[in-house]
């Protein structure tokens, strides 16, 4: 149905910028979210952001102001803009996507289709 592939991850010194991309098989004409997600080793996944159909979006309290998630439909491709990164900000990052549902929100165990994850690594 869906597939999702990450791109953009790389090792970057506290402070600095990094934008990942993912790109979607297809975009669904219904209701759909994608969101962003990281984890570490050991850790469960963490929600980092998530957007809908209509360009909602919700942020983590950790990454709000600092985190800009969009979308470009006709490209189908999900963008993760990380500005003044820190070092608690490293991770594997995954995109995910669910069907239907109401507002989106990253909550993890809500998203059906996901990545493979690219990893960032922010140094202090």
């Amino acid at each position: 149905q869906v597939q999702l592939v990450e791109s953009g991850g790389d090792s970057v010194q506290a402070g600095g910028s990094l934008r990942l991309s993912c790109a979607v098989s297809r975009f669904l004409d219904s209701i759909y979210c994608l969101g962003w997600f990281r984890q570490i080793p050991g850790k469960e996944r963490e929600g980092v952001a998530a957007i809908d159909d209509d360009d909602n979006t919700s942020y983590a309290e950790s990454v709000k102001g600092r985190f800009t998630i969009s979308q470009d439909k006709a490209k189908k491709i999900l963008y993760l803009q990380m500005d003044s990164l820190k070092f608690e900000d490293t991770g594997m990052y995954s995109c995910a996507a669910l069907f239907s549902g109401g507002y989106c929100y990253p909550n993890p165990g809500e998203y059906n289709y996901w990545g493979q994850g690219t990893q960032v690594t922010v140094s202090s």
